[in-house]
């Protein structure tokens, strides 16, 4: 590949990683894809772009609204043609992989994030996502999404739901 063809196509990158930030998460609007760490590759051929996605759970209800944000928004760069967006699991996605700054935004949204480096065997520790206060209780450990738990605030008195660490 020639040298200009090359600094092309990581021009291309760098724009398709800028405009992936753009695309949220479908079930959490204030964060991106990118932030939630679900974005695993970007690599461009030609005016092909092609996306890894890693989804949160396998089954997941919103891979096709996710397929079809990423399109819409990565054809809108000048010399891309075709996206090609694929689902991957392996690697596998971790809460972890969910930027730090991400976590702020979660917790404004009124979702707790999930603890950092949890690991099999450590107890999860919830604290509110509106109060900060420790006193949670779980009221449903399966939420409106398979990532997510309802739990409810024994200070502030308010049900939220919490992001379940996946290890």
């Amino acid at each position: 590949m020639a040298q200009e063809e090359l600094q092309l196509h990581e021009g291309l990158e760098a724009t398709c990683w800028e405009l992936l930030q753009q695309v949220t998460d479908p079930e959490i609007p204030v964060i991106s894809m990118v932030e939630m760490g679900m974005i695993h590759k970007v690599r461009v051929e030609a005016d092909v772009v092609h996306v890894e996605v890693l989804p949160t759970f396998v089954g997941c209800p919103a891979l096709e609204i996710m397929k079809r944000n990423i399109t819409e928004k990565l054809v809108e760069a000048e010399g891309i043609n075709q996206v090609q967006v694929t689902f991957v699991y392996d690697p596998a996605w971790t809460s972890d992989r969910i930027a730090l700054d991400a976590r702020d935004k979660l917790k404004s949204f009124g979702i707790a994030p999930p603890p950092l480096d949890f690991k099999p065997g450590d107890t999860w520790e919830v604290a509110c996502p509106y109060c900060d206060s420790p006193y949670t209780r779980m009221e449903n450990l399966f939420g409106p999404a398979a990532c997510r738990s309802i739990l409810y605030c024994r200070h502030c008195k308010n049900p939220f739901e919490a992001l379940k660490p996946i290890y």
